[in-house]
């Protein structure tokens, strides 16, 4: 299974960010390989990255140094595009 690196851009007090920690939880168990890294959105990292990946909303999900999705997240396209990961 090939390492996947899962970085969430997230904001104190966002509840569509808040909604991913709990769903990501809920999930996680599925995807061993997967590391999740949580990077506060007002912090230097975070706004260098808002910057490069032109985040306009968080939470933003960021795949392997991709953006996947801002705002929220299609939990199947998510799911899939981590099975795809995996395995590919």
């Amino acid at each position: 299974m090939n390492k996947i690196i899962l970085e969430i851009l997230s904001s104190p007090g966002c509840v569509h960010c808040a909604e991913f920690k709990k769903y990501w939880e809920s999930v996680k168990a599925q995807f061993p390989n997967v590391e999740m890294r949580e990077i506060d959105l007002t912090s230097d990292k975070g706004q260098e990255m808002v910057s490069k990946h032109m985040i306009m909303a968080s939470p933003g999900v960021i795949i392997n140094g991709e953006l996947f999705s801002t705002g929220g997240v299609n939990k199947e396209k998510f799911e899939a595009k981590l099975k795809e990961l995996s395995v590919s």
